[in-house]
Parts: structure tokens; sequence; C-alpha cells
């Protein structure tokens, strides 16, 4: 006979799967409407520079739904970002591979560093990474000299060529981002690595007790964020030209709301790498939609109501789960 789950778990699930489906049917409904109102909305032009830009976003949060997954909290990839384009950009003059390797690996040490703090030191991943992000937002600035920019080698266009490059007639950018989000998926639903983070997330305690390796798990989920932060920041250098050690503000909110619109709790056990990257483009396209609405007049919003739209956005879909009993245990 089987037992009926508690129905906290079937809240969960459902609060889950309602989240999962109502971000692709935003999505969609979106794109609908932009079709319909706006001249050029499915250009190749405006779908290029929408994946070309977004694709950075997307990496960032596949590397923050692990993090979140196992119950933890990453608030340093923005100036991760940073850091790793302005490494990246320095390396410029040694030739394509030496900057993108630089650049991620500066990422994945960060990762680590933060990893090793939170399960060695037993510090909270809160405040782990809230020093950690003034840490590498400082060592940016350093590395560029306190400049606005650090200016990628002339000589080296196939650096500039990730950021700005077309491949089979896609941006760059966006076939990387695809290549992570299906090797992130699977790494997720079919390896021991992906099931025992979702099992740390859903109890650490449990999981320490039936023998899974939780310390290397948590080691592995902030390692792998930095590391998709550093190449987050390859792209960046890449498209602007130069490593900007002052961008990045406020990109783990951007990750943080792409990982919970697409339904995963912040207590952790639980989530989807489709899901976020379907939240990153919901995220995207509103602001994509705004400023076609710019274009035509109707409003006038600066850039910075980016900030306000996310952080709003970001309060109600955690005020909806919590409604909804999706911060209880799963």
């Amino acid at each position: 006979m089987t037992t009926a789950a508690p129905p906290s778990a079937r809240r969960t699930r459902t609060l889950r799967l309602l989240s999962q489906s109502g971000v692709l049917v935003a999505l969609l409904l979106l794109v609908l409407f932009g079709a319909l109102r706006y001249d050029g909305f499915l250009g190749a032009y405006n779908l290029s520079t929408f994946l070309r830009y977004n694709a950075m976003f997307g990496l960032i949060a596949v590397g923050m739904c692990f993090v979140i997954i196992t119950g933890g909290i990453d608030l340093s990839v923005g100036s991760v970002v940073a850091m790793s384009s302005v490494v990246a950009a320095l390396l410029s003059p040694h030739g394509v591979g030496i900057a993108v390797l630089g650049g991620v690996l500066a990422g994945a040490a960060v990762g680590l560093l933060n990893g090793l703090i939170i399960t060695r030191l037993n510090i909270q991943p809160f405040i782990t990474t809230l020093a950690t992000l003034l840490a590498a937002r400082g060592l940016a600035l350093l590395l560029a000299r306190n400049q606005g920019g650090v200016g990628l080698d002339p000589n080296n266009t196939a650096l500039a060529w990730v950021g700005q490059g077309d491949l089979w007639r896609l941006p760059v950018p966006g076939v990387i981002l695809a290549v992570v989000v299906v090797a992130a998926a699977v790494t997720l639903r079919l390896t021991p690595f992906g099931r025992h983070a979702l099992a740390t997330g859903g109890g650490e305690d449990a999981s320490s007790l039936m023998g899974l390796p939780v310390d290397r798990i948590k080691l592995g989920v902030y390692g792998l964020s930095g590391a998709l932060a550093g190449l987050s920041g390859v792209i960046l250098a890449a498209q602007l030209g130069a490593g900007q050690p002052t961008e990045g503000l406020g990109w783990e909110l951007s990750a943080i709301a792409s990982v919970v619109v697409g339904g995963t709790l912040l207590t952790g056990g639980m989530g989807s790498i489709w899901a976020t990257l379907a939240g990153t483009l919901l995220l995207g396209l509103i602001f994509n939609l705004l400023n076609f609405e710019n274009g035509r007049g109707v409003i006038s919003l600066s850039p910075y109501w980016q900030s306000v739209i996310r952080g709003g956005f970001l309060l109600l879909v955690v005020v909806l789960q919590s409604r909804a009993g999706g911060s209880g245990e799963p």
C-alpha cells in the first residue's frame, strides 16, 4: 500500500509545477505580444542582440541554480563577472585560449574560496559571499589600476569573436549558453553530483547521515557558480572590447530572480535548469519590451529602473512562494 504524500509536500510539488509552467506561459504570451505590437521584434537583429546580451545572465543563473538547490546563496557573482572581465583583458595579449581560461579560473577560484569558507569555517553563505563580493570588486579595481576599463589586445580578434561573433548564424554567447544549459540539465538529473546536490538541499543533516559527501557537493556548486560567472565576465570583456571593473552591479539579483521565477525554492531541495533558463529569458524579455516602448515614446524609463523592476519581481515571487507554502520543507 502506497503512503500518501503529506500536504506540505504536495503543496510544494504543486507550487513547483505551477511556477515552471507559469513562467513558460508568460514567456510565450510576451513573445506573442511583442510580435504583434512591434515591427522588427522577431527580426534577426533584435533576436541576436537579445541572446548576445542575456546569455551572460543565463550563465550566472545556471550556476546560481545549483547553489540555491543546495540551500545556499552566492552574492559574489556580479563582482566575479567584473573581476574576470579584467583578468581576461589583461591576458588577451597571450591569446584567446589563455584569456578565456584565465577568466574562468579566476571566477572558479573565488567560488572555491566561498565553498571552503562555508564548509571549513562553517560561515553562513550570505555572509561569506557578501565578503567575497566586496573583495572581488576591490580586486577588479586594483587589477584595472582604478581605470574605467582595460582594453583588449587589438590583435586578439578571436577573443572579440567570443562576444561579438556568430556561429551557424547564431550569436556565439547564445551558443555557449545553450551548451552550458544542456550540460547542466544532464548533470542535475542524471549524475550522482546532481542528485546529491538535490538531496543536500532537501536535508543536509539527513544527507550526511546517509554518507553523502555534503561538503564536497557544496564546494562543487560554489566552484561551478564562480566558473560560470567567470565565463560571463570573459564574454562581457569580449562584447565591450574591454574588461569592466565597475560592471556587474546587481547581476546577482538578476540571477537569483531568474532561478526563483523558474520555480526553484530558496530553501533548496528542488530546481530546474530549463525553468531557470525560461526565467532568465522572461526577465530579459520584459526589459526588451520596455526598450521598444521607450522607442515608441509611450514611456520613458531610465536603465536604473531595471534594478527596481528586478527587485520588485523577485519580492513578488518570493511572497507568492511563501503564501503557497513553498517555504516549508519539501
